[in-house]
This record gives C-alpha cells, sequence and structure tokens, in this order.
C-alpha cells in the first residue's frame, strides 16, 4: 500500500504538483487512492484528475491546517477513486493570493 505525503509552502500566484515524479504518478495497477488535504490559510485551490476522470475541479482546498502537520480523513472529506492500470494521477495546487500559503497532503494508493 504506497502512499506519500508531502508539505509544501506555495508561492503566491504559483502553482505546485506533489505527484509529478513520484514513482505510482503512473498506475501501475488497477486500484484505488485516497487523498486527504488542506491548507494553513484560504486561497488555495486544487485541481485532481485520474486519467480521464476529473475528480476535484479547480475547488478551494479546506484552510485551518498547520504547516508540517498531515491532515486526517478524520476532519477533512477525502478524495477518493478507483484507478485502472495506466493512469496518470495528478494534483494541481494553484496559490491564488498575494502570499506564501502551505498544503499538506497524503495520497494513499491500494492495489486491487
Amino acid at each position: 500500500m504506497p502512499n506519500l505525503t508531502w508539505t509544501q509552502s506555495i508561492a503566491a500566484n504559483t502553482t505546485y504538483e506533489p505527484l509529478g515524479g513520484w514513482q505510482y504518478e503512473y498506475s501501475p495497477t488497477p486500484g484505488s487512492i485516497t487523498i486527504v488535504h488542506d491548507a494553513d490559510d484560504a486561497g488555495v485551490v486544487a485541481t485532481i484528475s485520474s486519467g480521464s476522470d476529473t475528480l476535484q475541479e479547480r475547488s478551494p482546498v479546506s484552510s485551518g491546517g498547520s504547516p508540517s502537520t498531515l491532515p486526517s480523513s478524520l476532519n477533512q472529506l477525502p478524495v477518493e477513486d478507483m484507478v485502472a492500470a495506466g493512469d496518470r494521477l495528478k494534483i494541481l495546487y494553484e496559490n491564488t493570493t498575494g502570499g506564501a500559503i502551505t498544503v499538506n497532503g497524503t495520497i494513499i494508493f491500494n492495489f486491487a
């Protein structure tokens, strides 16, 4: 059950893709994913896709997180999906504000 966690400060008006270069960015087998994320302030939007499926279309990321503190599915709504072999997993964060904001997250990949 591979997983990846991240905490990243995103500068004003820039983007961040945490799954870029990850060993499982392209799903080697069918399975399921669970993503939980938050930000330390309002103003970050996320687009999440799995293959040709858009799981979350440019939507606000929940604020209230603390830098370097990973969010839990107990207090953040997880994004979940079934993935096919070869699907590209992508999360794109955009900071729409004039200051830096930190995002925290985790993805868990469960092989079928």
